[in-house]
C-alpha cells in the first residue's frame, strides 16, 4: 500500500512546517468582518455575538495576553455600536426564537432556558414568552406540536406505552396535565378541535 505524503513532505521539507504568511492582526476591521459574517448567516443576541467573537479571539491569540484584552475591548465597543444602530436587537431576536421554539414543540420552560443560554436578559425573555399568548394556551399548542413531531398520542401510527409517552413529554419540559390533555385526543381532528377551543 502506497503511503500518502503529508503536505510538509509534498512541500519538500520533511519534518518542518512550510512557511506561511503571518496571520492578520486582530484589529477592529477583522473583528467587524467576523461579526458581519456571523450576522449574515445567523440571527444573534448581543451577548451571543460577543461570545462568538471572544471565541474567535481566543483561538487566534489565547486568552491572557495584552492583545487579547485589547481585542475584548474592541468587541465591547462593536456590540455597543451594533445595539445603538439596531443591528443587534435582543427583544426582536428573543421574540423570533420564542415563536420558532413554539412551532417546533418546545415547552415554555425550554424556550425560556434557551433564551437565557443565548444571553437574553430576563425581561426580554419574559416579554417574548408572554407575546406567544396566554401561557396555558401557548403551552398546549407547543405540546401538540411536540406530539406531532415525535408521533406521540393522536399522531402515533402504532400502539405505544402511555408511560413512555408521558415520560417523553416530561423530558421535554411539559407538565403532566398538559401531556395528558394531548394524549387524550383520539386523532389529529381532535387535536385541531382542542386547539380551536383553547385559542
Amino acid at each position: 500500500m502506497r503511503h500518502k505524503r503529508s503536505p510538509r513532505e509534498r512541500a519538500g521539507v520533511p519534518g518542518e512546517r512550510p512557511a506561511t504568511a503571518a496571520a492578520a492582526p486582530v484589529d477592529r476591521a477583522l473583528i467587524e468582518a467576523w461579526a458581519l459574517r456571523h450576522l449574515d448567516r445567523y440571527a444573534s443576541s448581543a451577548e451571543n455575538l460577543r461570545r462568538v467573537l471572544e471565541r474567535r479571539v481566543r483561538r487566534r491569540l489565547g486568552s491572557d495576553d495584552e492583545d487579547a484584552r485589547a481585542a475584548r475591548e474592541l468587541i465591547d465597543a462593536l456590540v455597543v455600536r451594533y445595539r445603538a444602530s439596531g443591528l443587534l436587537d435582543d427583544a426582536a431576536y428573543a421574540a423570533g426564537r420564542a415563536k420558532s421554539g413554539l412551532a417546533r414543540g418546545r415547552s415554555l420552560r425550554r424556550i425560556t432556558a434557551g433564551l437565557a443560554a443565548k444571553g437574553i436578559g430576563a425581561a426580554d425573555a419574559a416579554a417574548a414568552v408572554a407575546a406567544l399568548g396566554d401561557g396555558g394556551n401557548a403551552e398546549l399548542a407547543a405540546a401538540c406540536a411536540f406530539a406531532r413531531r415525535r408521533r406521540l398520542g393522536p399522531f402515533r401510527r402504532v400502539a405505544a406505552d402511555r408511560r413512555r409517552e408521558l415520560a417523553a413529554f416530561a423530558l421535554a419540559g411539559f407538565d403532566r396535565h398538559t401531556a395528558e390533555v394531548v394524549l387524550a385526543c383520539a386523532d389529529e381532528a381532535a387535536v385541531a378541535v382542542l386547539l380551536a377551543t383553547t385559542s
